[in-house]
C-alpha cells in the first residue's frame, strides 16, 4: 500500500518527496511593482521546514492590468527574474519542490485595483451585490491571454521553479470559460461543453510548447461550481479526461466559486464528516486519468483520513491549506506522528441577528475567515509566530486597510 511518506514520480519525471502538499493560499505579499519581496521568501522558507512534498504559490497573475486583489504577484516578462529566483530557492534549498500558480481573474478582478471594467467570456456579472458587468473578450484578446499563460510559465522555468499550476477553479477566468452560467458565447470558445473547454486545453497546450519536457504542469479544477445550471460533475469529468491526454503532471480537485464557496467548507454535512469535501468526486475520475496523479484539497485534517485516502488509491496527494497558515509545519507533524490532526480555525462575524438582516452571513463569514488567514500569512512573512487570538475586529480593520471598500467582496484563491 502507498503511504503518505512515499515519494511520487510525476509524468514529467520530477519526484515529489512525499504525498502532502501545501496548496495555493493567496498571500497578497507583492510589492508596489507586483514583484515578490523578502516577506514571501521568509514565508516560503518557513513552509520549507514544514515537511511538505510540494509547495504551490498563491495567485500569480499573468497581466498587471487584471488583478484579483492588492499584493498579487504578476509575471508578464523577465523584469523580476532575480526576485522570482530567490522565491523559488526559498523552498528548494530545503528539498521542497515549488510550483507557481498562474491565474487570470476575469470578472473577479478588483475594479479599484485595475481602474477599468473587468473582462470575461461573456458580459455576465458575478451574482454578488455590487458586482460590475464585465466586458466580453474578443477572439484576439483570448489568444493574447493564452500566450500570456505560456509566457509566464516560461519565465517561471527560467527563474528556477519546478513547475506551474493553472488555476482552473473557484470562479476565475478558466472556470468562467467552463461554466455555461458565465460563458454564453456561441463562437469557437463557447456554445457547448466541448467548445467551453477549448480555452483550458489551449492554455495547457501552449504552456507545453514553451517549457521543457521535465518542467511540471498541473491544474486546479472544480469538481463542480455547485450552482443550478452551472458547471456540473459530468462536464468536469469530461474536462479531466481531455486534460489527461495533454501531458499534465497533477490534477488538483477542488470545487465551488465565491458565489457558492464549497472550497471553504460549506459542503454537505455527510461529506464534511468524512473530511475531504471532494474525495467522492475524485473516485469517479480515477479511471479517466490513467497515470496522471490526482490531488485532493479541502477538509483533510486527520492523519488517519489522509493515510486512508492515499492507501486506498482515492488520490495520490493530499493538500493541507488553511491549517498551514497557523501550523506551518503541518505536514511534518502528520508524517512524524507528532499530531493525529491539524487544526483549522474558524472566524465568524459578530452581531449576527443584526447583520443577517442586511447581508448574507455565509459570505461575510467566508470573507472574514480568508482575511484572518491572510493576516497569519503576513505575520509568518514578517518572521512572527501566528496570532491565534487575533479577533474579528482586528481582522476587519486589516482587511479594509489592504483592500479599501472592496474588502467585503470575496476575491481570493485560498484553499481549505
Amino acid at each position: 500500500m502507498t503511504a503518505l511518506h512515499d515519494p511520487l514520480t510525476l509524468p514529467s519525471g520530477r519526484v515529489l518527496p512525499n504525498r502532502i502538499m501545501k496548496p495555493a493560499l493567496s498571500e497578497g505579499l507583492g510589492d508596489k511593482q507586483n514583484a515578490p519581496d523578502g516577506r514571501l521568501e521568509q514565508l516560503y522558507r518557513t513552509w520549507s521546514r514544514g515537511g511538505y512534498g510540494l509547495a504551490i504559490t498563491g495567485n500569480v497573475m499573468i497581466d498587471r492590468t487584471q488583478l484579483g486583489e492588492p499584493g498579487n504577484i504578476v509575471i508578464e516578462d523577465e523584469r523580476h527574474l532575480s526576485a522570482l529566483s530567490r522565491w523559488a530557492k526559498a523552498t528548494q534549498d530545503a528539498g521542497v519542490p515549488i510550483w507557481a500558480q498562474l491565474n487570470h481573474p476575469g470578472r473577479q478582478a478588483n475594479p479599484l485595483d485595475i481602474g477599468h471594467t473587468p473582462v470575461a467570456p461573456s458580459p455576465i456579472p458575478l451574482g454578488l451585490p455590487g458586482a460590475s458587468t464585465p466586458r466580453e473578450l474578443t477572439h484576439s484578446e483570448i489568444e493574447d491571454i493564452i500566450e500570456r499563460f505560456a509566457t509566464a510559465a516560461a519565465v517561471c522555468e527560467t527563474a528556477g521553479f519546478d513547475g506551474v499550476q493553472v488555476h482552473g477553479a473557484h470562479g476565475y477566468l478558466v472556470a468562467q470559460f467552463l461554466s455555461p452560467l458565465s460563458n454564453q458565447r456561441t463562437d469557437a470558445w463557447g456554445g457547448d461543453p466541448e467548445r467551453r473547454r477549448r480555452f483550458v486545453l489551449e492554455v495547457v497546450r501552449r504552456i507545453r510548447t514553451r517549457v521543457t519536457p521535465g518542467f511540471s504542469v498541473g491544474i486546479k479544477l472544480n469538481s463542480a461550481d455547485f450552482q443550478r445550471g452551472g458547471f456540473t460533475e459530468g462536464e468536469s469529468r469530461d474536462v479531466v479526461a481531455a486534460l489527461a491526454k495533454e501531458e499534465i503532471d497533477l490534477i488538483e480537485i477542488s470545487g465551488g466559486s465565491y458565489e457558492q464557496p464549497a472550497m471553504m467548507g460549506t459542503a454537505a454535512a455527510g461529506t464534511r464528516a468524512r473530511e475531504a469535501y471532494f474525495l467522492e468526486y475524485a473516485r469517479t475520475v480515477r479511471s479517466l486519468v490513467g497515470d496522471v496523479p490526482l490531488a485532493v484539497t479541502g477538509g483533510f485534517r486527520s492523519r488517519a483520513g489522509m493515510a486512508t485516502a492515499i492507501a486506498d488509491g482515492e488520490c495520490d496527494v493530499v493538500g493541507i491549506g488553511r491549517p498551514s497558515a497557523t501550523t506551518p509545519d503541518a505536514a511534518d507533524a502528520i508524517l512524524s506522528g507528532r499530531a493525529e490532526t491539524v487544526v483549522s480555525h474558524q472566524v465568524r462575524a459578530g452581531l449576527r441577528r443584526v447583520l443577517a438582516k442586511v447581508t448574507d452571513l455565509k459570505t461575510l463569514d467566508g470573507i472574514l475567515e480568508l482575511s484572518w488567514h491572510t493576516d497569519q500569512l503576513h505575520r509568518l512573512g514578517s518572521g512572527l509566530e501566528p496570532d491565534l487570538a487575533r479577533g474579528r475586529l482586528a481582522t476587519a480593520i486589516a482587511m479594509i486597510r489592504r483592500n479599501g471598500r472592496m474588502s467585503f467582496r470575496p476575491k481570493r484563491g485560498g484553499s481549505s
